[in-house]
């Protein structure tokens, strides 16, 4: 990091940096032991393993990356820990839709989901299956972090102390948790989940405590005896908002990011953290997805977009560049919104050679190119916008392959050769995929007017004059002087490339017309021009 970095991070206005100078004021010289040596600042992200790993696990992820580098660039290098925490003491309450062995898991409701076997039958639990899958997930993309499981610290006894503090500070954090429930709720609402030694399930059950020291609870059990028992060494589960304050206060955790819906409990878990000793961490609330209409993303109604399907069609970089972008702002995640992201993402790659030092700091793109270490190639462009090239598979067909692809970028791009332009290659496939599943099987081309299929005619006139060698600059201008000819009758140039983008590439948008004809070839565009007038 220069000298010239570390000054401009002190003023920049993008928000990673901001975030940052929230955990600089509460430790205006560092983060230090009792000893007064520096020691790391605690950024946690927490998963719950009910499920598999989805594109919600890695924004928060990315976004705390983005908030940790921030830090250490203002700090000029201040220690710093990424915890990933999965919160598999949890008792599983429905049986998810996307495993095998159902009958299994629902022979397990309400056990802890490190006590239940896994339906997939490779680990010994079902969240050791989600675990490993989560460790994969991250591993994948990169990330710097640390795993710390809640059972391994419940089970343990690395949450033992955390646990009587819980049991010392009962009637308080009552006071604070009673009046936001329901009446109905309040009967039987208990801080601690204890689990039956019985039956091995997470009980939601009234707990009175007995001895705090030694971490002793009174409560009926699930055969309706009222027993006494510590809630020690994986005895029990702490409700989610104790929980979420406990961990806090238990790992000294610093900066914590979550979505607006839990923003009740970041609140409520503030005020149970103050009676704990601790402090509620730094943090972002972020916006939750929106699908195409508009409507909240939800597991149940199935109307999200995985980031199996993103990384389908567009590139990891296209997604990090996405979710960087306003994050208190609602967001659409669905697939119509990845090739701009894609090209959105390109465009700002290009430009950080000639930004200042001010501007690179806003660039969502430098910031992703230091999330995990990455310092080079801020200079690389695209010789093919994405773009671009969904115009040209829509005109190949359904049934274009790459090396058809490749072919025709042979006319555009200098030394076109997979190996030479390995991102526009994976851009390529990306490209086949999407229109062979969105674009080829809605894709029609209207008739001309009248005035459109004389203009149209007209090109085909000066392209048949212009050499194959013609640049995209020159071509563009040719199709540009007969747009804006009164004789055609168009009142705006932009009606002209629309009747172009409708009646010869079958979209309601498109390229620059001088960029696809020198990518498609001056010939085949003619081709394309005869078939809209029916010749």
């Amino acid at each position: 990091m220069t000298d010239a970095i570390h000054t401009a991070a002190q003023t920049s206005k993008a928000w990673p940096f901001e975030e940052a100078r929230k955990i600089i004021k509460r430790y205006p010289g560092g983060k230090r032991d009792a000893s007064g040596e520096l020691v790391p600042v605690l950024f946690e992200t927490g998963y719950g393993p009910s499920g598999l790993p989805h594109i919600g696990t890695f924004q928060e992820v990315l976004r705390t990356t983005f908030v940790r580098r921030a830090y250490e660039v203002l700090t000029g290098g201040h220690p710093t820990r990424l915890v990933a925490f999965s919160d598999d003491m949890d008792g599983l309450r429905k049986v998810p839709d996307n495993v095998p062995n159902k009958a299994l898991l629902d022979a397990h409701l309400g056990h802890p989901l490190s006590r239940i076997p896994d339906p997939f039958e490779k680990f010994e639990s079902f969240a050791h299956h989600n675990n490993a899958m989560l460790r994969d997930f991250l591993d994948r993309f990169g990330f710097d972090y640390e795993f710390v499981s809640a059972s391994d610290r419940y089970n343990s006894g690395g949450f033992d102390d955390a646990l009587k503090n819980v049991l010392r500070n009962w009637q308080a954090i009552m006071d604070i948790m009673l009046p936001t429930l329901r009446e109905e709720r309040r009967k039987t609402y208990s801080p601690v989940l204890p689990v039956s030694p019985t039956t091995g399930e997470v009980l939601q059950v009234p707990v009175e405590v007995v001895d705090a020291e030694a971490g002793i609870v009174r409560f009926t059990d699930s055969n309706g005896e009222t027993i006494e028992h510590t809630i020690l060494g994986g005895w029990s589960k702490l409700q989610w908002k104790v929980d979420w304050a406990m961990r806090w206060v238990a790992l000294g955790v610093d900066y914590e990011m979550c979505g607006k819906d839990l923003t009740d409990s970041v609140t409520q878990s503030g005020k149970i953290a103050r009676v704990l000793g601790g402090q509620r961490p730094e943090g972002l609330i972020y916006e939750l997805f929106l699908d195409e209409k508009g409507e909240k993303i939800s597991k149940s109604k199935g109307n999200g977009l995985t980031i199996e399907q993103w990384l389908e069609y567009g590139s990891e970089e296209s997604l990090g560049f996405y979710l960087f972008r306003e994050p208190k702002s609602a967001k659409s995640l669905h697939v119509g919104i990845i090739p701009r992201a894609v090209d959105e993402y390109w465009q700002f790659r290009e430009k950080i050679p000639g930004q200042p030092v001010e501007q690179q700091l806003g660039n969502p793109v430098w910031h992703l190119l230091r999330t995990n270490g990455y310092h080079g190639g801020e200079g690389e462009s695209l010789p093919v916008t994405y773009g671009l090239l969904l115009n040209l598979v829509g005109v190949l067909g359904a049934q274009a392959t790459r090396d058809q692809v490749w072919s025709y970028l042979g006319n555009y791009v200098e030394n076109a050769d997979p190996a030479a332009h390995p991102a526009l290659d994976g851009l390529v496939t990306r490209a086949l995929a999407y229109n062979r599943d969105f674009i080829a099987p809605t894709l029609q081309r209207r008739k001309p007017e009248e005035n459109e299929a004389k203009a149209l005619a007209a090109l085909d006139e000066e392209l048949a004059g212009t050499s194959d060698d013609a640049t995209p600059e020159e071509l563009q201008n040719i199709v540009y002087e007969i747009g804006k000819d009164p004789h055609y009758g168009f009142e705006q140039l932009r009606d002209w490339f629309k009747c172009l983008y409708e009646t010869l590439l079958g979209s309601s948008a498109g390229p620059r017309m001088g960029s696809f004809i020198a990518l498609y070839g001056v010939a085949n565009t003619r081709k394309l021009i005869a078939e809209a007038l029916g010749d």
